[in-house]
């Protein structure tokens, strides 16, 4: 899986959580909670969202580095267990 299909899954739980946004409002390298007007509970759902849709495993003790659309798209490239689809 590619970062182009990382990020449009990633993108996909966000609007799960967040559906009233649209692909042009988000700025890939600014703070995506800022963006999305995401409280802790809809954080917590779409970072849920995010593990579900891609298998990976993202300890609380890392959602500090997951600020930005880029963030996550590289910690799931890093962190998948099969890098190659």
């Amino acid at each position: 899986m590619n970062s182009e299909a990382i990020l449009s899954t990633v993108t996909d739980a966000l609007y799960d959580v967040a559906p009233e946004l649209s692909d042009e409002e988000l700025v890939a390298d600014e703070p995506l909670r800022d963006q999305a007007d995401l409280d802790s509970m809809d954080w917590l759902n779409f970072l849920i969202g995010v593990k579900k849709a891609l298998g990976v495993d993202i300890p609380e003790s890392d959602y500090a580095d997951l600020r930005t659309l880029d963030d996550i798209v590289s910690y799931v490239e890093q962190h998948r267990a099969t890098p190659e689809d």
